[in-house]
């Protein structure tokens, strides 16, 4: 083959989708092009379990790890189950399954049991995978993996681009995914972002394990497969957006009233809380304690287009919240389980103030060293809990302990153990 041959055949593979070349990892040579198709074409949507039986059949068949995303209906939907789901494996091609049709798919999971995924920003997925019945025992998450590795974008369009030399189309990540049917582009763009991942993985691992990090890429893996689902947020309605304006116990009480009772019409409605009322709203109707519906009408957020039943609606929770008696009232703050905030360090505690500082530019210095984020090197949380609490001798031993405690993983606690034990020592 020519070289002008070859060039036009790397050409037609980046355009119709087919295998990138094996030094697409290391070099890209010339302007990134667009991935157009598929490389089997966009497969059917699995919507029927005869369909799926055979979609689980081929995956359970296939070879290496196998490739999966999901796609929600965020602010369109309430929650954040998945409304499709993409997978690609060697020798099964790419299959997208539709889990409002097929809504149990712990069959697949049992069957992909002891395979590596491959997903990109895993925690991201994993809990509305979760829910369907599919968890993984073994993943490889390239998002975290590009940021182990240094890079500085990464997206899974970034990274697909800078590590491969191909461009994916984005332009469908916000649409409503609870759309039925649901249209070809969008097939199209979901088919397209398991089509490489496979590829990514394999060019992360080259580069992690030149980087002499691939066995902490692994560890944060593994913890990432092994944590337990995520508790229920405490007290979700302190996070309506403008609660800093909020003060008073009583106006605390008219968020929690307003921001619960979206949430109930909202998951009734299947519907993102905020297309019910937004925090915009709620926070003022907080802030003014409006006595009937013409006042409250007149506030931001209950505009000419809220029907009557509407306004009738939240001004009973305002007047719920406003009938309580001050023993039922909202704490002004929340609970504190860990550490003050570091604003307040230096004057509750100079000495633990002095151990933060000196943590933190020794933190600093060594995520700059190895080319990482410093919330990659080690939590920020762990951290400060460590320089306001620290162990009674601060040595290495007592230091590592105290890590493992609080999560760190063991290449973690290797790198940071030292950097601690000297900002232990540190005086104000």
């Amino acid at each position: 083959m020519t070289d002008a041959q070859d060039t036009a055949a790397d050409s037609s593979l980046r355009t119709t989708g087919g295998t990138p070349p094996d030094d697409a990892g290391s070099s890209v040579m010339g302007a990134p092009t667009p991935l157009l198709e598929p490389r089997e074409g966009i497969p059917p949507v699995i919507a029927d379990q005869t369909a799926l039986d055979r979609v689980i059949a081929a995956f359970a068949a296939g070879t290496g790890p196998v490739a999966v995303d999901a796609e929600r209906a965020s602010g369109y939907r309430y929650g954040q189950r998945a409304y499709l789901v993409q997978l690609r494996r060697e020798g099964a091609g790419t299959a997208l399954i539709d889990p409002v049709a097929c809504p149990d798919l712990s069959g697949l999971g049992e069957a992909l049991s002891g395979v590596e995924w491959v997903l990109h920003a895993a925690t991201q997925d994993l809990p509305c995978l979760r829910e369907i019945g599919m968890v993984p025992s073994r993943l490889f998450d390239t998002e975290l993996a590009g940021r182990l590795a240094g890079f500085p974008r990464v997206g899974l369009g970034a990274m697909v681009e800078g590590v491969l030399g191909f461009v994916l189309e984005k332009g469908h990540s916000a649409v409503d995914w609870s759309t039925r049917p649901l249209p070809e582009p969008w097939l199209r763009y979901a088919a397209l972002d398991v089509e490489l991942l496979v590829d990514l993985r394999d060019a992360l691992e080259k580069e992690l394990d030149r980087q002499g990090k691939l066995e902490w890429a692994l560890q944060e893996f593994d913890a990432i497969a092994s944590a337990p689902p995520a508790e229920p947020r405490k007290d979700p309605w302190r996070r309506t957006s403008g609660m800093h304006k909020v003060r008073r116990r009583r106006q605390l009480a008219v968020v929690r009233e307003l921001w619960q009772t979206r949430d109930r019409i909202a998951q009734r409605r299947d519907v993102s809380p905020g297309k019910v009322l937004s925090d915009t709203a709620i926070v003022e109707a907080a802030l003014a304690l409006p006595g009937n519906v013409h006042v409250l009408a007149g506030l931001n957020g209950f505009g000419h287009r809220m029907g009557r039943r509407q306004l009738e609606q939240w001004q009973a929770a305002v007047d719920r919240a406003k009938a309580l008696p001050d023993s039922a009232l909202p704490q002004p703050g929340q609970p504190v389980t860990g550490p003050p905030p570091p604003r307040a360090w230096a004057d509750k505690d100079p000495a633990a103030a002095a151990r933060l500082s000196a943590a933190r530019a020794g933190v600093t210095a060594l995520a700059e060293r190895l080319a990482m984020p410093q919330e990659n090197v080690i939590s920020p949380d762990t951290v400060r809990r460590i320089c306001w609490e620290p162990p009674r001798s601060p040595d290495e031993e007592s230091v590592g302990a105290a890590l493992a405690g609080y999560g760190a993983r063991p290449w973690q606690i290797e790198l940071v153990t030292p950097v601690l034990v000297d900002a232990l020592s540190a005086r104000p």
